[in-house]
């Protein structure tokens, strides 16, 4: 059974693209089926698993408004070896056309009921708000997924972030549950990071994953090259850190590397 996840949190600069982006690559090479979404106008992710946003002829845009399948939209990333439904900045209007739609919070959802099928794992890389993009994919995952710093105003904004997941368990997807908090950017010299890292644990116990993302230059650098770094540079420690995620979401959904369940 194919296993959706919103990659998600309404501060930008923490890192969800590029754990969208290596986490798919990684799952891939586990042997994974990986279906990647990007629903950020931004078209981060899109540009990180080398596909060129700048001439996209269908994206998640035409998707969301009904003007195309999901089918239609799905590009393969030669460099991330899973698949992909890319955005650009066409999706930046999609929020104000999707107000006056039916069923406007699951439009993403109804589009993918005939590809989910396909795939272990679909990846929902949201854009840094809580907005209407956002929304559809909250609707559309089984579990929220939601890379954070370990700074003092990232606490405030997990705070905002929960309150609305709760909301839409209670009205529009009873079955939204947090897959697991990822500590990113961290840098183990910090006291703050450390103080932070400790009231997470201490909040959230297991949903906070045993792996942590260090601060490196080589994630940094892999989406100018088009490639998730842990395709670009395996053995860099950043790309190290996000095959040991791997291993433990593989883990805690009761899978193997190397074998699609």
């Amino acid at each position: 059974m194919s296993r959706i996840l919103a990659v998600t949190n309404q501060k930008g600069g923490v890192g969800k693209t590029t754990t969208s982006v290596n986490l798919a690559a990684g799952l891939a090479q586990s042997g994974m089926r990986v279906l990647l979404v990007d629903l950020d106008p931004q078209g981060n992710a899109t540009m990180g698993s080398g596909v060129d946003k700048r001439t996209l002829k269908i994206s998640v845009y035409q998707v969301l408004l009904g003007l195309a399948t999901a089918e239609s939209a799905r590009q393969k990333s030669e460099s991330g070896g899973y698949d992909l439904i890319p955005a650009n900045r066409d999706l930046a209007g999609a929020e104000v056309e999707l107000v006056d739609l039916e069923h406007r919070e699951s439009r993403l959802k109804g589009a993918l009921r005939t590809l989910v099928d396909q795939y272990d794992f679909v990846l929902l890389d949201c854009p840094p708000a809580l907005n209407l993009l956002t929304l559809n994919a909250l609707v559309a995952a089984h579990a929220v997924m939601i890379p954070m710093q370990c700074e003092y105003y990232a606490l405030e904004g997990l705070s905002d972030l929960v309150n609305t997941i709760k909301k839409v368990r209670q009205s529009l997807n009873p079955k939204l549950d947090i897959e697991g908090l990822l500590r990113t950017m961290y840098d183990p010299r910090n006291t703050l990071a450390q103080q932070v890292s400790a009231q997470l644990q201490e909040h959230f116990g297991d949903k906070v994953y045993a792996t942590v993302i260090p601060r490196n230059v080589r994630l940094a650098e892999a989406p100018s090259y088009g490639a998730p770094a842990v395709k670009l540079d395996r053995e860099c420690k950043g790309s190290q850190a996000y095959v040991e995620l791997v291993g433990e979401i593989l883990s805690r959904n009761g899978l193997s590397a190397a074998v699609a369940q």
